[in-house]
Protein backbone atom coordinates (compact mmCIF):
# COMPACT_ATOMS: atom_id res chain seq x y z
CA UNK A 1 0.00 0.00 0.00
CA UNK A 2 1.55 3.60 -0.90
CA UNK A 3 2.11 5.90 1.82
CA UNK A 4 -0.11 8.55 2.29
CA UNK A 5 0.89 12.15 3.50
CA UNK A 6 -2.12 13.58 5.54
CA UNK A 7 -2.70 17.17 5.27
CA UNK A 8 -5.55 16.75 8.44
CA UNK A 9 -8.97 17.11 9.11
CA UNK A 10 -10.45 20.74 9.17
CA UNK A 11 -11.23 21.86 12.90
CA UNK A 12 -15.05 22.47 13.07
CA UNK A 13 -17.90 21.44 10.56
CA UNK A 14 -17.60 20.60 7.89
CA UNK A 15 -15.33 18.11 8.70
CA UNK A 16 -12.99 16.83 5.81
CA UNK A 17 -10.00 14.22 5.56
CA UNK A 18 -7.40 15.92 2.88
CA UNK A 19 -4.56 13.51 1.64
CA UNK A 20 -1.95 13.01 -1.06
CA UNK A 21 -1.47 9.57 -2.91
CA UNK A 22 2.56 9.25 -3.16
CA UNK A 23 2.02 10.00 -6.55
CA UNK A 24 0.55 13.29 -6.28
CA UNK A 25 -3.55 12.23 -6.27
CA UNK A 26 -5.44 14.46 -3.85
CA UNK A 27 -8.11 13.18 -2.53
CA UNK A 28 -10.81 14.93 0.16
CA UNK A 29 -13.63 12.49 2.05
CA UNK A 30 -16.62 13.92 4.00
CA UNK A 31 -18.42 11.38 5.77
CA UNK A 32 -22.25 12.46 5.69
CA UNK A 33 -24.28 9.80 7.32
CA UNK A 34 -27.83 10.68 6.57
CA UNK A 35 -28.57 8.11 4.10
CA UNK A 36 -27.14 4.92 2.86
CA UNK A 37 -25.32 7.38 -0.68
CA UNK A 38 -22.30 8.01 -1.97
CA UNK A 39 -20.88 10.72 -4.18
CA UNK A 40 -17.34 10.12 -5.82
CA UNK A 41 -16.41 12.83 -8.14
CA UNK A 42 -12.98 13.27 -10.09
CA UNK A 43 -11.75 15.93 -11.11
CA UNK A 44 -9.16 17.39 -13.26
CA UNK A 45 -7.33 20.81 -13.62
CA UNK A 46 -7.62 21.39 -17.39
CA UNK A 47 -9.90 23.39 -19.23
CA UNK A 48 -10.50 25.38 -22.40
CA UNK A 49 -8.19 27.75 -21.13
CA UNK A 50 -5.67 25.23 -20.73
CA UNK A 51 -6.12 24.67 -24.81
CA UNK A 52 -3.49 25.88 -27.36
CA UNK A 53 -3.65 26.77 -31.09
CA UNK A 54 -5.67 24.78 -33.20
CA UNK A 55 -6.51 22.40 -30.02
CA UNK A 56 -10.03 24.33 -28.84
CA UNK A 57 -12.41 22.13 -27.75
CA UNK A 58 -10.18 19.23 -27.43
CA UNK A 59 -11.20 18.87 -23.01
CA UNK A 60 -14.77 18.95 -23.62
CA UNK A 61 -14.12 16.45 -26.56
CA UNK A 62 -11.60 14.29 -24.34
CA UNK A 63 -14.61 14.50 -21.57
CA UNK A 64 -17.11 12.20 -24.25
CA UNK A 65 -14.02 9.95 -25.10
CA UNK A 66 -13.40 8.82 -21.87
CA UNK A 67 -16.99 7.47 -21.77
CA UNK A 68 -16.17 5.04 -24.75
CA UNK A 69 -14.60 2.43 -22.16
CA UNK A 70 -11.88 0.96 -21.14
CA UNK A 71 -8.90 -1.45 -21.17
CA UNK A 72 -11.12 -3.19 -18.55
CA UNK A 73 -14.58 -1.82 -19.12
CA UNK A 74 -16.46 -2.53 -22.23
CA UNK A 75 -18.06 0.66 -23.87
CA UNK A 76 -21.50 -0.94 -23.89
CA UNK A 77 -21.41 -1.76 -19.74
CA UNK A 78 -19.69 1.85 -18.66
CA UNK A 79 -23.19 3.11 -17.88
CA UNK A 80 -24.63 -0.37 -16.44
CA UNK A 81 -22.31 -0.44 -13.73
CA UNK A 82 -23.65 2.56 -11.75
CA UNK A 83 -26.98 2.58 -13.62
CA UNK A 84 -27.41 -1.61 -11.71
CA UNK A 85 -27.32 0.40 -8.18
CA UNK A 86 -29.61 3.16 -9.04
CA UNK A 87 -27.44 5.41 -9.55
CA UNK A 88 -26.64 8.35 -11.52
CA UNK A 89 -23.45 9.52 -13.41
CA UNK A 90 -22.50 11.93 -15.77
CA UNK A 91 -19.30 14.28 -16.23
CA UNK A 92 -18.54 18.57 -17.33
CA UNK A 93 -15.77 20.65 -18.94
CA UNK A 94 -15.20 24.33 -18.19
CA UNK A 95 -12.87 26.97 -18.30
CA UNK A 96 -11.02 25.51 -15.79
CA UNK A 97 -11.70 22.15 -14.83
CA UNK A 98 -13.24 19.15 -15.85
CA UNK A 99 -15.03 16.56 -13.66
CA UNK A 100 -16.77 13.14 -13.60
CA UNK A 101 -19.11 11.91 -11.07
CA UNK A 102 -21.42 9.29 -9.78
CA UNK A 103 -23.47 9.17 -6.90
CA UNK A 104 -25.49 5.52 -6.32
CA UNK A 105 -26.17 3.33 -2.68
CA UNK A 106 -22.89 2.96 -0.85
CA UNK A 107 -22.64 -0.86 -2.06
CA UNK A 108 -21.32 1.03 -5.41
CA UNK A 109 -18.45 2.81 -3.67
CA UNK A 110 -16.00 0.07 -4.82
CA UNK A 111 -17.43 -0.13 -8.10
CA UNK A 112 -17.11 3.85 -8.58
CA UNK A 113 -13.86 3.90 -7.67
CA UNK A 114 -12.90 1.66 -10.00
CA UNK A 115 -14.27 3.25 -12.72
CA UNK A 116 -12.45 6.41 -12.16
CA UNK A 117 -9.36 5.06 -12.03
CA UNK A 118 -9.93 3.36 -14.97
CA UNK A 119 -10.83 6.50 -16.72
CA UNK A 120 -7.84 8.24 -15.09
CA UNK A 121 -5.39 5.81 -16.57
CA UNK A 122 -6.97 3.07 -19.56
CA UNK A 123 -8.89 4.99 -21.73
CA UNK A 124 -8.77 3.60 -25.59
CA UNK A 125 -9.99 6.17 -27.94
CA UNK A 126 -10.62 3.99 -30.71
CA UNK A 127 -10.25 6.09 -33.71
CA UNK A 128 -13.54 5.18 -35.54
CA UNK A 129 -14.92 6.27 -31.94
CA UNK A 130 -12.85 9.20 -31.93
CA UNK A 131 -14.47 10.30 -35.78
CA UNK A 132 -17.99 9.43 -35.05
CA UNK A 133 -17.74 11.50 -31.41
CA UNK A 134 -16.02 15.00 -34.05
CA UNK A 135 -19.53 14.42 -35.69
CA UNK A 136 -21.71 14.56 -32.14
CA UNK A 137 -20.02 17.59 -31.04
CA UNK A 138 -19.84 19.33 -34.16
CA UNK A 139 -23.77 18.62 -34.28
CA UNK A 140 -23.56 19.99 -30.67
CA UNK A 141 -21.71 23.02 -31.71
CA UNK A 142 -24.45 24.01 -34.53
CA UNK A 143 -27.16 23.45 -32.06
CA UNK A 144 -25.34 25.91 -29.97
CA UNK A 145 -24.87 28.53 -32.53
CA UNK A 146 -28.72 28.10 -33.55
CA UNK A 147 -30.04 29.13 -29.89
CA UNK A 148 -29.53 33.10 -30.08
CA UNK A 149 -28.35 33.56 -26.23
CA UNK A 150 -25.67 31.13 -26.38
CA UNK A 151 -24.41 32.62 -29.68
CA UNK A 152 -24.38 35.82 -28.05
CA UNK A 153 -22.39 34.87 -24.97
CA UNK A 154 -19.98 33.20 -27.32
CA UNK A 155 -19.46 36.25 -29.36
CA UNK A 156 -19.46 38.48 -26.72
CA UNK A 157 -17.00 36.30 -24.85
CA UNK A 158 -14.66 36.67 -27.26
CA UNK A 159 -14.81 40.35 -28.15
CA UNK A 160 -14.46 40.90 -24.35
CA UNK A 161 -10.74 39.04 -24.43
CA UNK A 162 -8.31 40.20 -26.50
CA UNK A 163 -5.76 37.63 -25.14
CA UNK A 164 -6.38 35.38 -22.24
CA UNK A 165 -7.73 31.43 -23.44
CA UNK A 166 -11.20 32.08 -21.77
CA UNK A 167 -11.90 34.22 -24.87
CA UNK A 168 -12.29 30.46 -26.69
CA UNK A 169 -15.88 28.65 -26.38
CA UNK A 170 -15.70 25.12 -24.34
CA UNK A 171 -16.57 23.36 -27.34
CA UNK A 172 -14.38 24.76 -29.53
CA UNK A 173 -13.91 26.28 -32.62
CA UNK A 174 -15.55 24.72 -35.63
CA UNK A 175 -12.40 24.49 -37.51
CA UNK A 176 -10.33 23.12 -34.96
CA UNK A 177 -13.38 20.22 -34.11
CA UNK A 178 -12.79 19.50 -38.08
CA UNK A 179 -9.10 19.21 -37.86
CA UNK A 180 -8.23 17.38 -34.86
CA UNK A 181 -6.85 13.77 -35.02
CA UNK A 182 -6.87 11.25 -33.08
CA UNK A 183 -3.31 11.75 -31.63
CA UNK A 184 -4.17 15.36 -30.64
CA UNK A 185 -7.04 13.83 -28.33
CA UNK A 186 -4.96 11.22 -26.76
CA UNK A 187 -2.16 13.46 -26.41
CA UNK A 188 -4.41 15.70 -24.19
CA UNK A 189 -5.53 12.90 -22.32
CA UNK A 190 -2.24 11.33 -21.58
CA UNK A 191 -0.43 15.09 -20.94
CA UNK A 192 -3.76 16.12 -17.86
CA UNK A 193 -4.91 13.15 -16.95
CA UNK A 194 -2.06 12.19 -14.18
CA UNK A 195 -2.75 11.42 -10.46
CA UNK A 196 -0.94 14.59 -9.88
CA UNK A 197 -3.36 17.02 -11.55
CA UNK A 198 -6.31 15.37 -10.23
CA UNK A 199 -8.74 15.83 -7.04
CA UNK A 200 -10.62 12.54 -5.77
CA UNK A 201 -13.98 13.78 -3.98
CA UNK A 202 -15.63 11.30 -1.99
CA UNK A 203 -18.99 12.35 0.06
CA UNK A 204 -21.37 10.30 1.96
CA UNK A 205 -22.04 7.39 4.08
CA UNK A 206 -18.53 5.80 4.08
CA UNK A 207 -15.71 5.27 6.63
CA UNK A 208 -13.19 7.33 6.05
CA UNK A 209 -10.28 4.84 6.81
CA UNK A 210 -11.84 2.32 4.84
CA UNK A 211 -12.54 4.67 1.97
CA UNK A 212 -8.93 5.48 1.95
CA UNK A 213 -7.81 2.56 1.62
CA UNK A 214 -9.61 1.39 -1.52
CA UNK A 215 -8.73 4.39 -2.77
CA UNK A 216 -5.04 3.56 -2.63
CA UNK A 217 -5.89 0.00 -4.11
CA UNK A 218 -7.29 1.44 -7.26
CA UNK A 219 -5.06 4.73 -7.59
CA UNK A 220 -2.12 3.71 -5.92
CA UNK A 221 -0.12 1.91 -8.68
CA UNK A 222 -1.07 5.11 -11.30
CA UNK A 223 1.67 6.46 -12.01
CA UNK A 224 2.36 10.13 -11.54
CA UNK A 225 3.34 12.65 -15.01
CA UNK A 226 5.17 15.17 -15.71
CA UNK A 227 3.18 18.54 -14.55
CA UNK A 228 1.11 20.21 -17.44
CA UNK A 229 2.01 23.40 -18.39
CA UNK A 230 -0.07 26.51 -16.76
CA UNK A 231 -1.55 29.33 -18.43
CA UNK A 232 0.39 32.78 -17.67
CA UNK A 233 -1.39 34.75 -19.78
CA UNK A 234 -2.72 38.30 -18.46
CA UNK A 235 -5.70 39.81 -20.25
CA UNK A 236 -4.26 43.78 -20.40
CA UNK A 237 -7.05 46.10 -18.89
CA UNK A 238 -9.72 47.20 -21.53
CA UNK A 239 -9.59 50.61 -22.48
CA UNK A 240 -12.86 51.28 -24.24
CA UNK A 241 -16.23 49.78 -24.67
CA UNK A 242 -16.79 47.00 -27.15
CA UNK A 243 -19.94 46.26 -28.67
CA UNK A 244 -21.21 42.93 -30.43
CA UNK A 245 -24.41 43.04 -32.88
CA UNK A 246 -25.82 40.19 -34.44
CA UNK A 247 -28.81 40.44 -36.85
CA UNK A 248 -30.48 36.95 -37.54
CA UNK A 249 -34.09 35.54 -38.50
CA UNK A 250 -36.37 35.50 -35.04
CA UNK A 251 -38.71 37.80 -33.27
CA UNK A 252 -37.25 37.95 -30.15
CA UNK A 253 -34.28 40.42 -28.88
CA UNK A 254 -31.51 39.51 -26.26
CA UNK A 255 -29.26 42.29 -24.80
CA UNK A 256 -26.63 41.27 -22.56
CA UNK A 257 -23.45 43.06 -20.92
CA UNK A 258 -20.04 41.42 -19.55
CA UNK A 259 -17.24 43.20 -17.30
CA UNK A 260 -13.94 42.10 -16.18
CA UNK A 261 -14.58 40.71 -13.03
CA UNK A 262 -11.87 39.62 -10.29
CA UNK A 263 -11.26 35.97 -9.60
CA UNK A 264 -13.07 34.14 -6.85
CA UNK A 265 -9.44 34.72 -4.45
CA UNK A 266 -9.08 38.27 -5.43
CA UNK A 267 -10.78 39.70 -1.97
CA UNK A 268 -13.34 42.25 -4.29
CA UNK A 269 -14.81 38.91 -5.35
CA UNK A 270 -17.16 38.54 -2.35
CA UNK A 271 -18.13 42.29 -2.80
CA UNK A 272 -19.12 42.12 -6.09
CA UNK A 273 -20.82 38.92 -5.87
CA UNK A 274 -23.58 41.35 -3.09
CA UNK A 275 -23.39 43.87 -6.16
CA UNK A 276 -25.41 41.30 -8.20
CA UNK A 277 -27.51 40.15 -5.74
CA UNK A 278 -28.51 43.78 -5.07
CA UNK A 279 -29.28 44.34 -9.15
CA UNK A 280 -30.26 40.39 -9.90
CA UNK A 281 -31.11 38.52 -6.37
CA UNK A 282 -28.71 36.23 -5.02
CA UNK A 283 -27.81 33.12 -7.21
CA UNK A 284 -25.53 31.22 -5.58
CA UNK A 285 -21.83 29.61 -6.25
CA UNK A 286 -22.80 25.92 -7.37
CA UNK A 287 -22.65 26.13 -11.29
CA UNK A 288 -23.61 21.90 -11.20
CA UNK A 289 -27.37 22.71 -9.62
CA UNK A 290 -29.33 25.03 -8.67
CA UNK A 291 -32.05 22.70 -6.95
CA UNK A 292 -34.83 24.42 -9.18
CA UNK A 293 -35.13 27.12 -6.36
CA UNK A 294 -35.76 30.36 -7.93
CA UNK A 295 -33.45 33.36 -7.68
CA UNK A 296 -35.23 35.94 -5.56
CA UNK A 297 -35.44 38.90 -7.68
CA UNK A 298 -38.81 41.06 -7.21
CA UNK A 299 -37.15 43.24 -5.14
CA UNK A 300 -34.24 43.37 -7.38
CA UNK A 301 -32.94 46.60 -8.55
CA UNK A 302 -33.05 45.56 -12.34
CA UNK A 303 -35.91 43.43 -12.16
CA UNK A 304 -38.25 46.41 -10.85
CA UNK A 305 -36.17 48.95 -13.60
CA UNK A 306 -36.89 46.75 -16.49
CA UNK A 307 -39.81 43.35 -15.84
CA UNK A 308 -42.01 45.55 -13.68
CA UNK A 309 -42.00 48.07 -16.01
CA UNK A 310 -42.98 46.08 -19.01
CA UNK A 311 -39.69 46.25 -20.74
CA UNK A 312 -38.18 43.16 -20.36
CA UNK A 313 -39.13 39.48 -19.80
CA UNK A 314 -36.42 38.52 -18.28
CA UNK A 315 -33.11 39.91 -16.19
CA UNK A 316 -30.21 37.83 -15.10
CA UNK A 317 -26.70 38.66 -13.86
CA UNK A 318 -23.72 36.17 -12.80
CA UNK A 319 -20.44 36.41 -11.61
CA UNK A 320 -18.92 32.90 -11.57
CA UNK A 321 -15.50 31.43 -9.05
CA UNK A 322 -13.37 31.12 -12.03
CA UNK A 323 -9.15 30.92 -10.90
CA UNK A 324 -8.18 34.06 -13.10
CA UNK A 325 -9.81 37.10 -13.51
CA UNK A 326 -12.96 36.58 -15.63
CA UNK A 327 -16.27 38.21 -16.75
CA UNK A 328 -19.75 39.51 -14.85
CA UNK A 329 -22.44 39.01 -16.67
CA UNK A 330 -26.18 40.95 -16.70
CA UNK A 331 -28.41 39.66 -19.55
CA UNK A 332 -32.17 40.83 -20.48
CA UNK A 333 -35.01 39.14 -22.89
CA UNK A 334 -36.71 41.91 -24.65
CA UNK A 335 -40.62 42.11 -23.85
CA UNK A 336 -42.99 41.97 -26.80
CA UNK A 337 -43.14 45.13 -28.36
CA UNK A 338 -40.18 46.93 -26.85
CA UNK A 339 -36.89 48.07 -28.31
CA UNK A 340 -33.59 47.05 -27.82
CA UNK A 341 -32.53 50.75 -27.08
CA UNK A 342 -35.17 51.29 -24.55
CA UNK A 343 -34.01 48.30 -22.51
CA UNK A 344 -30.54 49.17 -23.01
CA UNK A 345 -30.98 52.98 -21.92
CA UNK A 346 -32.60 51.51 -18.41
CA UNK A 347 -29.95 49.08 -18.06
CA UNK A 348 -27.03 51.43 -18.04
CA UNK A 349 -28.95 54.16 -16.05
CA UNK A 350 -29.48 51.55 -12.97
CA UNK A 351 -25.68 50.27 -13.78
CA UNK A 352 -24.30 53.75 -13.24
CA UNK A 353 -26.60 54.91 -10.77
CA UNK A 354 -25.24 51.73 -8.49
CA UNK A 355 -21.63 52.63 -9.68
CA UNK A 356 -22.39 56.06 -8.64
CA UNK A 357 -24.15 56.15 -5.67
CA UNK A 358 -22.97 52.86 -3.90
CA UNK A 359 -25.95 50.58 -1.85
CA UNK A 360 -27.67 51.09 1.14
CA UNK A 361 -27.12 49.08 4.21
CA UNK A 362 -30.26 47.97 4.05
CA UNK A 363 -29.97 46.30 0.85
CA UNK A 364 -26.41 45.03 2.11
CA UNK A 365 -28.30 42.90 4.81
CA UNK A 366 -31.27 41.79 2.54
CA UNK A 367 -28.48 40.21 0.09
CA UNK A 368 -26.20 39.03 2.90
CA UNK A 369 -29.83 36.90 4.19
CA UNK A 370 -30.13 35.91 0.21
CA UNK A 371 -26.64 34.28 0.06
CA UNK A 372 -26.53 32.64 3.16
CA UNK A 373 -29.98 30.66 1.96
CA UNK A 374 -27.74 30.09 -1.21
CA UNK A 375 -24.85 28.62 0.48
CA UNK A 376 -26.92 26.05 2.11
CA UNK A 377 -29.11 25.20 -1.11
CA UNK A 378 -25.90 24.65 -3.09
CA UNK A 379 -24.58 22.24 -0.41
CA UNK A 380 -28.43 19.81 0.15
CA UNK A 381 -27.20 16.55 -0.35
CA UNK A 382 -24.04 14.43 -1.16
CA UNK A 383 -23.50 15.43 -5.21
CA UNK A 384 -23.78 18.87 -4.14
CA UNK A 385 -20.99 18.94 -1.07
CA UNK A 386 -18.48 17.00 -2.97
CA UNK A 387 -19.23 18.85 -6.18
CA UNK A 388 -18.11 22.33 -3.96
CA UNK A 389 -15.44 20.67 -2.39
CA UNK A 390 -13.97 19.74 -6.01
CA UNK A 391 -15.10 23.05 -8.01
CA UNK A 392 -13.28 25.02 -5.52
CA UNK A 393 -10.09 22.82 -5.08
CA UNK A 394 -9.47 23.03 -8.62
CA UNK A 395 -9.24 26.84 -8.68
CA UNK A 396 -8.18 27.74 -5.47
CA UNK A 397 -8.56 25.01 -2.71
CA UNK A 398 -11.82 23.57 -1.42
CA UNK A 399 -11.44 25.39 2.17
CA UNK A 400 -11.95 28.37 -0.04
CA UNK A 401 -15.43 27.99 -0.21
CA UNK A 402 -15.81 27.77 3.08
CA UNK A 403 -14.17 30.69 3.98
CA UNK A 404 -16.00 32.87 1.46
CA UNK A 405 -19.69 31.83 3.64
CA UNK A 406 -17.80 32.47 7.05
CA UNK A 407 -16.81 36.09 5.56
CA UNK A 408 -20.63 36.93 4.48
CA UNK A 409 -20.86 38.66 7.95
CA UNK A 410 -17.99 41.06 6.83
CA UNK A 411 -18.81 42.59 3.69
CA UNK A 412 -19.00 46.11 4.69
CA UNK A 413 -21.43 48.42 2.47
CA UNK A 414 -18.47 50.58 1.86
CA UNK A 415 -16.91 47.23 0.12
CA UNK A 416 -19.64 46.57 -2.19
CA UNK A 417 -20.03 50.18 -3.34
CA UNK A 418 -16.30 50.57 -4.35
CA UNK A 419 -16.92 47.03 -6.00
CA UNK A 420 -19.75 48.24 -8.31
CA UNK A 421 -17.39 51.33 -8.75
CA UNK A 422 -14.70 49.83 -9.99
CA UNK A 423 -15.88 46.98 -12.09
CA UNK A 424 -18.66 48.53 -13.59
CA UNK A 425 -17.57 51.21 -15.82
CA UNK A 426 -18.00 51.95 -19.19
CA UNK A 427 -14.44 51.31 -20.55
CA UNK A 428 -14.68 48.11 -18.41
CA UNK A 429 -17.82 46.43 -20.37
CA UNK A 430 -18.63 44.89 -24.00
CA UNK A 431 -21.99 44.87 -24.97
CA UNK A 432 -24.03 42.58 -27.15
CA UNK A 433 -27.56 43.10 -29.04
CA UNK A 434 -29.20 40.08 -30.98
CA UNK A 435 -31.39 41.85 -32.87
CA UNK A 436 -34.75 39.49 -34.98
CA UNK A 437 -34.14 40.52 -38.46
CA UNK A 438 -36.75 43.26 -39.46
CA UNK A 439 -37.00 44.59 -35.82
CA UNK A 440 -36.83 48.57 -36.00
CA UNK A 441 -34.89 50.65 -34.25
CA UNK A 442 -31.19 52.27 -34.75
CA UNK A 443 -28.26 49.90 -33.49
CA UNK A 444 -25.31 51.79 -31.48
CA UNK A 445 -22.53 52.41 -34.15
CA UNK A 446 -19.37 49.61 -32.75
Amino acid sequence: MGKRTAAGAVAGPPTVRETVLDNGLTVLVRELHTAPLASVWCWYKVGSKDEGPGLTGVSHWVEHMNFKGTRNIPRDQVKGLIEQFGGTWNGYTWIDQTAYIETASIDALDRMLFIEAERMDACLYDPADCESERTVIISELQGGENDPEERLDQEVTATAYKTHPYRHPTIGWLGDLQSMTRDDLYGHYRRFYIPNNATLVVVGDVDTDETLRRIDHHFGRISAGAAPPRVTTVEPPQAVERRVVLRRPGTTAYWRAVFHAPAVTDPAFLPLLFVDAILNGASGLNIWNGHGVPVPQRSARLYRALVDRGLASSVSGALLPTEHPYLYTVASTVADGQTLAAVEDVMLAELARIARDGVTEAECTKVRAQLRARFVYDGDGVTDIAHQLGFFQTIAGWRLYHDLQARLPQVTVDEVSAAAARYLRPDNRTIGWVEPAGAGGAVPAA
